[in-house]
């Protein structure tokens, strides 16, 4: 063991924010599920649990990358206070050193965003839309600024269970973007005539908030809120109505997801109409694209989309000086 010259730095997310932009990242997630990914790349999260604790790991080597690393989130469940801390460490190929330790909580939202945007990209018709989106939280506001930042948005209608979160959400949306918006009593209400379709606001009661007899012909649905087999968010008809379903973790989806899990127990052949986000970014479902006539973009998130835009972050803060150098060093081992 001998010791470390190097010292790694902190990015936070007040520097994450400051040097983020939409398109680059959109564009740097592209490309990196244009390669061919193997499995062992970017293997399945994993989570260890003991009674009310848990810890969950997600690694990732992006093909063609400096750095790779994991998204590391944990938190007791039981007599600590609430809240969970997400880091991503990243590791330098061209070093063989720990580069950084990044803030994960606003990268998760900044990376789930601008993935279903790169994939929204591929699946969206190239003309301005209507967008409605079913939730007020984080990952809605992410996403809508995403969309906006690949697709012209004509007119955005939310909808959430409390008006006065649905309000401040479609004032912010106006303000920001400068995309007229407004709230809806119901779901259903904010979905019809929508050209394009965002659920991200699972149900309290894990019951399906989107049905099929609702979207207008050829509308695109994005669905993200449903990421373990005891969620829901999207009801079977919405899955049987997708003729592709795109998901950036196939297995993980098909498996992992209680929205598929509830269509496959229904006996709807989810298989034969899926293919992941490398296929849609290689180019091998083309085939399958060009037939499409109401797709599907279906997330649950993954480690390749926390290191790209980890990688992203990092590097855009070095090079604006913005990085906190830590007065740490650790032994590297020959």
């Amino acid at each position: 063991m001998t010791a470390n010259t190097h010292s790694p730095v902190f990015v936070s997310s007040h520097t994450a924010r400051a040097v983020f932009r939409w398109e680059d990242a959109i564009a740097a997630l592209q490309r990196a599920y244009a390669h061919d990914i193997p499995a062992k790349a970017t293997p399945p999260r994993t989570v260890a649990v003991l009674e009310k604790t848990w810890l969950r790991n997600l690694p990732a080597i992006p093909p063609g990358s400096r750095y790779y690393g994991a998204k590391l989130m944990g938190s007791n469940m039981g007599d600590a206070p609430p809240g969970i801390e997400y880091v991503i460490v990243l590791f330098d190929r061209t070093t063989n050193r720990i580069a950084a330790f990044v803030d994960g909580n606003l990268v998760t939202g900044l990376r789930t965003a601008a993935t279903s945007a790169a994939a929204l990209d591929r699946l969206a018709p190239k003309r301005p839309l209507r967008l409605a989106v079913l939730g007020s939280g984080l990952e809605a506001t992410m996403h809508t600024r995403a969309f906006a930042s690949v697709r012209e948005l004509i007119e955005v209608t939310v909808f959430s269970p409390t008006p006065e979160k649905r309000t401040a959400f479609a004032e912010a949306v106006t303000q920001d973007l400068g995309i007229p918006a407004k709230g809806a009593a119901t779901a259903r209400e904010a979905v019809e005539g929508a050209d394009l379709v965002l659920t991200a606001a699972r149900s309290r009661d894990e019951q399906p908030i989107l049905f099929g007899d609702w979207l207008k012909p050829g509308a695109t649905v994005v669905s993200i809120g449903s990421t373990i087999p005891e969620q829901r968010e999207i009801d079977v008809s919405v899955v049987e109505r997708s003729d592709l379903i795109i998901c950036d973790m196939r297995e993980e989806v098909l498996e992992e997801t209680g929205d598929m899990l509830a269509a496959q127990a229904a006996g709807i052949d989810v298989h034969s109409k899926t293919y992941s986000l490398a296929d849609l970014m290689s180019g091998a479902c083309d085939e399958a694209l060009a037939r499409a006539r109401t797709p599907m973009y279906k997330s649950v998130g993954g480690g390749l989309q926390d290191i790209v835009v980890a990688e992203l972050i990092l590097t855009k803060a070095l090079e604006a000086g913005l990085a906190t150098a830590l007065p740490i060093e650790f032994e590297t081992k020959r």
